[in-house]
């Protein structure tokens, strides 16, 4: 039987170095609520706030949130024109409370279809933190898991045709260094809201030995709560260690 000390340890052990997170279910929440979808995005700002928090306090190293992907430009012109503008002002107005924390903020995924004066911001806010070592937060936006695989081997494949390396050298592990988020540890916990059961095309490579957690949870419902609810579903997942459930979920949100 372990003593307290020791299941402290086996617990922090076992937590996700890695989270990530598609938020899925704005537009449905504000639907049922009679409102317009752009209000649901609004209010899943405040849920990224809480789980930005709740990650520092468990201890999380990375947090990867799907934001936008490749395929939402073929949403209504309104909606992904609302979409950039709130991008925008997160960028302006959240980046330097995640400065203030010591947080890494980078964004995954082609900007360069974003404005000029959203991939200014975008490069403004990455050399702002880029020294930040509390932990880092990935934002993938116009992302997709598929283009991530084809940028990988596009760059192998220039390497091969320059010489740089010989077509036996490419392995696995030389295709993992391509790929988007290479320098962070490997995604240990994939959260879903919103109900569906899919990817949906995010982190295709870096999910391949992910636990998967899927939620009825709307996103801007997702609470600081139901995000530690992901994190002990996975710690026990991972290892029963015989203490309780309230043992377990002290430890994880005891403040680093």
């Amino acid at each position: 039987m372990v003593n307290s000390t020791e299941l402290e340890a086996l617990v922090n052990d076992s937590k996700p170095k890695h989270v990530a997170i598609i938020m899925d279910g704005n537009g449905r929440w504000a639907q049922q609520r009679g409102k317009i979808r752009i209000k649901g995005h609004h209010e899943g700002v405040k849920s990224v706030r809480q789980v930005v928090s709740s990650a520092l306090t468990i201890g999380v190293e990375s947090l990867t949130l799907f934001a936008f992907s490749s395929e939402n430009w073929r949403r209504p012109e309104a909606e992904v024109s609302m979409l950039m503008k709130l991008f925008m002002r997160a960028l302006t107005r959240e980046v330097k409370k995640l400065h203030e924390n010591q947080i890494r903020l980078k964004v995954i995924g082609d900007v360069s279809k974003f404005s000029p004066a959203i991939q200014a911001k975008i490069a403004e806010a990455e050399a702002l933190t880029c020294n930040n070592t509390k932990f880092t937060l990935n934002i993938a936006a116009n992302y997709g898991g598929q283009s991530d695989i084809t940028n990988a081997a596009k760059q192998i494949a220039i390497a091969v045709k320059t010489g740089a390396i010989s077509l036996e050298q490419i392995d696995d592990k030389m295709l993992g260094q391509h790929i988007a988020m290479a320098d962070q540890p490997a995604v240990d916990l994939m959260i879903r809201t919103g109900g569906d059961h899919r990817i949906s095309n995010f982190l295709l490579w870096q999910l391949a030995y992910a636990e998967l957690y899927f939620t009825d949870i709307l996103w801007p419902d997702f609470d600081q709560t139901a995000f530690e609810d992901a994190i002990f579903s996975f710690v026990n997942r991972e290892r029963r260690f015989g203490g309780t459930g309230e043992q377990i979920r002290a430890i994880l949100t005891k403040p680093r």
